[in-house]
């Protein structure tokens, strides 16, 4: 082998070396309700960056419980803004690190065509046995229906009726597999091309319950990662954002 193409060689294998040790792993806790948006973000940030998200998905108060008994999470995405508050007040964060990452829509939502009317009187008739939500004590869009349901004056209506689940992927999945025929979930999970992509639903006035800001937050254990502080970076930049706006958030 000739000294150019040896040499040419060497740096190669000097750069690929290189990109491994600057790579790095980040333990990341996220709201279920972003589970969709952040599989794809996970996998830009990876092919853009090098380093590898790798994510548990979970309702923001099993996943809060999780870290105040050890959990080795660096960055955590919640469905709220008080959680990774309360972090911070209690000195779990890195400060100056949270910030709303999304904000997310409630829907009131049917697997079947032309069963939820778009003004969502369907809530106040007699036509169904169950309505699913998330767990109010455990995830924000729970609490977010429970809200939504008491300024209605429904609260006690639709109560017997009622079906929670652990967090708003099961509560999205009791309405999928007709366990329950509608239910209150995150306007990510069913929406696509900018509309809600199979079923009926009722997007639910923004007036009927607290704005769900979701914030993000570095952890004291992720403060010497740097693929902690690349993917935060990364969750404010315009190719993250585009995706967030594709599940029906706001930013």
């Amino acid at each position: 082998m000739n000294a150019p193409v040896s040499g040419l060689l060497l740096a190669l294998g000097l750069g690929v070396f290189a990109l491994g040790v600057r790579a790095a792993e980040v333990q990341v806790a996220v709201a279920a309700n972003f589970t969709a948006p952040m599989q794809r973000i996970a996998a830009d940030f990876e092919k853009d960056t090098g380093h590898k998200a790798m994510v548990a998905f979970g309702a923001t108060g099993k996943l809060y419980a999780q870290i105040k008994n050890g959990a080795p999470f660096e960055v955590f995405l919640a469905a709220d803004n008080t959680t990774p508050a309360r972090l911070e007040s209690e000195g779990d964060t890195v400060k100056g690190t949270r910030f709303t990452y999304a904000v997310g829509k409630l829907v009131l939502w049917s697997a079947k065509e032309g069963y939820v009317d778009p003004k969502g009187d369907v809530l106040k008739s007699a036509a169904y046995q169950h309505l699913s939500l998330a767990n109010p004590k455990t995830a924000p869009y729970g609490a977010a229906a429970m809200a939504v349901l008491a300024k209605l004056g429904l609260s006690e209506t639709v109560g017997d009726r009622m079906v929670q689940g652990e967090n708003i992927t099961q509560a999205y999945q009791f309405v999928a597999t007709g366990n329950a025929e509608l239910g209150f979930v995150a306007l990510s999970q069913v929406f696509k091309d900018g509309k809600v992509s199979a079923g009926s639903a009722w997007i639910v006035p923004a007036d009927l319950y607290d704005p769900i800001r979701q914030d993000a937050v570095i952890m004291t254990r992720g403060i010497d990662n740097p693929a902690a502080k690349a993917l935060v970076d990364y969750l404010k930049g315009p190719k993250a954002a585009s995706v967030i706006k594709s599940y029906g958030y706001d930013l």
